[in-house]
């Protein structure tokens, strides 16, 4: 029997001032499976930003958003090996000073499509804190 079952799952690490502070799962969304469809296609955007803020509903398959913005920066770097593609973010000193509990990744500075979205436990991060998040997505 064929199983053409195609999963997206991720993982995201959280590391402020270069020391993992956490390592959690994320949830590609909704509307990043439509996004990832629509790419298939060639007719839409890649993803180029991460957001992080301070919601704290969880997160579901249905947001477009987070749930209380803070800052969005465009990506470090993205990375695919294989079946996984590694979206990295620097959220450098001065930017994002928040008690952040959520991310999510996106293909616009403003607004756009969200693919994935993650809520964590308060990372507490300070004028002169550097927030960096690598944040991997499996198609299996």
């Amino acid at each position: 029997m064929i199983n053409d079952d195609l999963k997206l799952t991720g993982h995201v690490s959280i590391a402020l001032n270069d020391k993992v502070v956490q390592e959690i799962p994320n949830l590609v969304v909704t509307a990043g499976k439509n996004w990832v469809a629509d790419r298939m296609a060639d007719s839409n955007t890649v993803m180029t930003h991460m957001a992080v803020g301070t919601g704290s509903s969880a997160a579901s398959a249905s947001d477009t958003t987070l749930g209380s913005e803070s800052a969005r920066g465009a990506l470090t770097s993205t990375t695919v090996t294989n079946n996984e593609i590694q979206y990295v973010e620097t959220f450098a000193a001065g930017t994002a000073t928040a008690a952040l509990t959520e991310a999510g990744i996106f293909d616009a500075a403003s607004s756009g499509d969200m693919l994935a979205r993650t809520v964590f436990s308060v990372v507490n991060k300070s004028a002169n804190d550097s927030l960096t998040i690598t944040w991997t997505i499996t198609v299996s």
